[in-house]
């Protein structure tokens, strides 16, 4: 593997590079959401359009949450596959090496890292870095690389664009999106995503264990600095008597950060698949003042401006404190 000194974040290189290798290995994030998915899936399908030998590959065995389940992933694999250090690895939607999982020897084994992603904090990982801050999802930059590959637009590949786009922008509602947002998802649209049904699939196929989920971290809900801040959490136990996987947590945070007033919601979780006394915390911003990533790097995490997390060992009332501070200390006025 080459020095990491000699990264770019060229379009036109990533390109060439997809252009000039003949097998590689596509991976995002673990704990995958639709944009990890959706750029997974597209990114694989762009490389076999290319002719190129594509393996599908996510670290862990926690399951793909229920509403993405109904998505093309039938050749995604969780084993490590056996040739990886033959495979150029393709990571999308993946802020830094560690949110691969513990596999690092894929990213120092690989003889060339392809590092695709939005993130503003991303660590630049590989020896190719395409990272554009600005844009509303991994999905919208994988469409700028499908182009700059003269490739067509098919309609397997605009749907799984489709579904980075939307699920990233919260139905085009969160601050990333943008107007190029908006022209892509009409594209996308035209080249074949249907939108009625992955709303349905994404959005209207709630299994009543998730409601449930839901309702416990509502009755736990509690407001601090003036009800500028939500803070809710789910234990383990929760999840194990309400026969719930953790992917149902999925999407609770938002109703918590929809309370009037609120510039910060809190979501603290306790994965039922872990047994140790980690914790994990996911934070939301409902205002452009408060940069969240800027609080979960302070514990480990990262994340966009709006939308991060980190992980933790600390109490609930420990995790509680440190937010609350720090949100004071990124809130107050400046002189």
């Amino acid at each position: 593997m080459s020095s990491p000194q000699t990264t770019t974040s060229d379009l036109g290189a990533v390109a060439a590079a997809l252009r000039e290798h003949d097998r590689f290995l596509v991976t995002t994030h673990e704990n995958p959401d639709g944009d990890a998915l959706g750029s997974l899936l597209a990114t694989t399908l762009m490389l076999e359009d290319l002719g190129k030998d594509a393996v599908m590959y996510l670290y862990g065995d926690a399951p793909i949450p229920t509403e993405y389940q109904f998505m093309e992933l039938e050749r995604l694999t969780r084993a490590f596959p056996e040739d990886a250090a033959e495979r150029v690895l393709v990571a999308v939607d993946c802020a830094n090496e560690d949110r691969i999982g513990h596999d690092l020897d894929l990213v120092r084994g690989a003889p060339l890292t392809i590092n695709i992603d939005h993130h503003h904090d991303n660590t630049r990982f590989g020896e190719l870095n395409l990272i554009v801050s600005g844009a509303s999802s991994t999905g919208e930059v994988l469409r700028d690389v499908l182009q700059e590959l003269d490739l067509p637009l098919t309609p397997e590949i605009a749907e799984a664009l489709y579904i980075a786009l939307v699920t990233d922008t919260g139905r085009f509602q969160y601050a990333n999106t943008t107007p190029k947002a908006l022209r892509l998802a009409a594209e996308l649209v035209d080249a074949g995503a249907d939108v009625h049904s992955i709303f349905q699939q994404v959005y209207e196929s709630v299994q009543f264990q998730k409601l449930k989920l839901l309702a416990r971290a509502l009755e736990r809900a509690q407001v601090y600095e003036g009800g500028r801040i939500v803070v809710s959490y789910l234990l383990r136990t929760d999840f194990s008597e309400l026969s719930a996987p953790d992917p149902y947590s999925e999407g609770i945070i938002d109703y918590l950060r929809a309370v009037e007033g609120a510039d910060m919601a809190v979501l603290i979780r306790e994965p039922p698949r872990l047994s140790g006394p980690e914790r994990r915390i996911s934070l939301r911003a409902s205002t452009d003042e408060l940069d969240v990533s800027a609080i979960a790097r302070k514990s480990g995490g990262g994340g966009h401006r709006q939308a991060a997390g980190f992980s933790s060992e600390a109490s609930v009332e420990e995790i509680t404190d440190f937010v609350r501070r720090e949100f004071r200390a990124a809130m107050a006025p400046t002189a």
